[in-house]
């Protein structure tokens, strides 16, 4: 036998390499890039670089009054398009001293949390896709269509509602839509088992989560990550249960804070899947208030020319992504003096610096993709 060695270069065994994954990765949900340092096949430490989609959001609210800051405020997460419209209308109307009519409280809390089924969906279906998993995504897009065409109906968006008005909703429902909402519910929840089944009785889905992407309660706090994934790592906090707003209040007996204590993948994953059964319960609760309702008012009259007095107020949601929220300064005039947006996505991929180091290459995926982001919600 003859041995040759081939290739012995300038310490190359012993330097760490620099590898970026996107900006433009499909794995990505959009325009991030990682910058990663690797030492073989492990990750020896990582850097989220954001901005690339951003659109100056913020500022742009300084220029256009209250009524047209509502179609820039619900693009960031574009998926939770009528969560993110409550939060403005919510600070406007409390530096407003502004009461809500009943029934259009009922209604934005009905809303809210379909919106918070459509957006589940879209993470139940695509975070098995990252991992090799095709079919979930068409039985999440069949749900979706269910849910769109109820939304669709009242709204005319599929995914921008412009729905929400400083004072109320925009118009009261359509004819029958109660009716076509409940059966669309009830539909969507008659195939629900399909994610436990499907998805969490996988082996391969559970090999692939279950241990990996280990988020501690204390990075949780330490980097302000909220929603499913601070739950996900035993962090037990709503605001829907804690400091209600809407008609939560009244849907305490309903509402249930799902938690686990081990905040992997896995855990993750299950957060998501609990809170979107507890969603549609909760709609469906929803209905049954408002069927109750006698008709009314879904909005107050308004001023041509509205302007809020002077003074600062800060109002949160809690978005399906995690705390979404708005700090309103006003001087009195018909546009915000500064109106600085809080979002979800922005601090919960903060995180990744300390959930990626030690992991495996092989699992970066697995553990991006649980965090559940929207790239716009990041850079705003």
């Amino acid at each position: 036998m003859t041995e040759t060695t081939v290739g012995i270069g300038g310490a190359a065994e012993s330097t760490d390499m620099v590898l970026n994954i996107g900006p433009q990765h499909p794995s990505t949900h959009g325009v991030l890039r990682l910058r990663l340092v690797l030492d073989g096949e492990r990750i020896v430490s990582a850097e989220p670089v954001v901005g690339y989609m951003h659109r100056g959001a913020e500022k742009l609210f300084e220029a256009r009054d209250y009524r047209q800051i509502v179609m820039l405020a619900n693009r960031h997460d574009w998926l939770s398009a009528f969560s993110n419209e409550l939060g403005v209308v919510m600070a406007v109307e409390r530096m407003l001293g502004m009461e809500v009519p009943v029934r259009a409280v009922w209604m934005r809390t009905l809303l809210a949390e379909l919106n918070r089924v459509l957006n589940h969906l879209m993470f139940l279906g695509s975070y098995p896709l990252e991992l090799g998993g095709i079919t979930p995504i068409f039985h999440a897009f069949r749900e979706r269509e269910e849910l769109q065409a109820v939304m669709e109906e009242i709204s005319g968006g599929r995914m921008h509602y412009m729905f929400n008005r400083v004072g109320g909703l925009k118009e009261d429902l359509p004819a029958g839509w109660l009716g076509r909402a409940r059966e669309a519910i009830a539909d969507v929840r008659t195939r629900m088992d399909v994610y436990d089944k499907l998805v969490q009785g996988n082996e391969i889905f559970r090999a692939r989560t279950r241990g990996v992407g280990v988020l501690s309660a204390e990075a949780v706090h330490a980097y302000g990550v909220s929603g499913p994934i601070a739950r996900a790592s035993g962090v037990d906090f709503d605001l829907r249960r804690d400091e209600p707003y809407l008609a939560y209040g009244e849907l305490q007996d309903v509402l249930k804070v799902v938690t686990r204590p081990e905040g992997d993948c896995l855990a993750r994953f299950e957060v998501l899947l609990d809170q979107t059964h507890n969603a549609l319960d909760l709609a469906v609760a929803c209905l049954d208030r408002m069927a109750e309702l006698p008709p009314g008012p879904v909005n107050q009259r308004l001023p041509k020319v509205l302007k809020a007095p002077e003074g600062h107020t800060y109002a949160w949601t809690e978005n399906p992504l995690g705390i979404n929220g708005y700090y309103l300064v006003s001087k009195g005039e018909k546009t915000p003096y500064r109106l600085k947006l809080r979002s979800a996505s922005y601090n919960n991929i903060q995180a990744l610096a300390v959930l990626l180091p030690g992991q495996l290459v092989a699992d970066m995926v697995a553990i991006l993709g649980s965090l559940f982001f929207v790239v716009g919600d990041i850079d705003k």
